[in-house]
């Protein structure tokens, strides 16, 4: 690959020059990026093809590696030897409705990582509170749906999953959050990405949800669990996305039935939780 060789500080500001060979990812290595360059355009040096990494699966969170279910030895060198990483983390569990991560250090010390997903960036400790990237294509058609002003309850706000992305499209946003760790991570995301348009509070969502809203975002597995708190808190047109595990979708709309609403509700999946279960969202909408 052919590349111009530039601080990594600079790869924000050069990523829409026209020499840039947008079909190619820049490497980093330290502070030095490696930009691809088109052809006819002068570079700085080529350097040999990446073989493309084969093998068991992880997260990349800054320069922390978290992994999910068992791992043999043999895997975990290959993936440091790919990866270089500080810290290697294999995540055992999520415990309860605070969603407390049970993990195992595999390598380096647990500390707090810097990392940016689809223009958004984030900062956390992977061993303190949860990040799943298999929900980025879930936070993007969030982002799609929502139009300017809309007010907007986040009733598991987390480090701002959804929370930072509906601000990000023009949402006012109320974001709520049990996990002390979570919501100190909730403040610093806030701040680090300049949102002025979010209330966030920290404490059980089901005493801190007032007035009325337009959209309600539930991105947790109890989701359902909490949809008769939610339904006093909405109005006709109001959009809830209620997350869950399996199928769920007969008990919310008794749920909504039971408030005195009817709805229209769809299902889509979100990803796949283990071999025969998967991690749904039902989008439901009072009408």
């Amino acid at each position: 690959m052919r590349a111009r060789v530039i601080p990594k500080s600079n790869l924000k500001k050069v990523l829409s020059e026209p020499w840039v060979d947008k079909t190619r990812r820049p490497y980093c290595r330290g502070d030095t990026a490696y930009v691809p360059v088109f052809e006819g355009f002068p570079f700085d040096e080529e350097i040999p093809e990446r073989i493309p990494y084969k093998g068991h699966g992880y997260q990349k969170l800054g320069d922390t590696i978290l992994i999910h279910g068992e791992i043999t030895d043999d895997e975990l060198v290959k993936i440091i030897e790919w990866e270089k990483p500080a810290c290697v983390l294999q995540s055992c569990s999520h415990e309860g409705v605070m969603r407390i991560p049970c993990t195992k250090v595999l390598l380096g010390t647990p500390h707090d990582v810097t990392f940016c997903e689809a223009g958004i960036s984030y900062t956390m400790n992977p061993s303190k509170v949860m990040f799943s990237q298999g929900n980025r294509n879930e936070k993007l058609r969030i982002r799609s749906l929502i139009s300017h002003g809309e007010r907007i309850a986040d009733m598991f706000a987390g480090i701002g999953y959804f929370t930072l992305s509906a601000a990000l499209a023009g949402g006012e946003v109320h974001a709520m959050e049990i996990n002390p760790d979570s919501y100190e991570y909730l403040l610093k995301n806030i701040s680090l990405n300049n949102l002025k348009n979010i209330r966030a509070e920290p404490g059980d969502c089901r005493n801190l949800l007032d007035g009325v809203y337009d959209r309600i975002l539930m991105g947790h597995f109890d989701a359902p669990d909490f949809l008769e708190n939610a339904l006093k808190h909405v109005h006709i047109g109001t959009v809830l996305h209620v997350h869950g595990l399996g199928e769920r979708s007969s008990e919310i709309l008794k749920t909504v039935d039971n408030a005195g609403f009817s709805c229209e509700i769809t299902e889509r999946v979100v990803k796949k939780y283990s071999a025969n279960l998967n991690h749904n969202v039902w989008d439901v909408k009072i009408v």
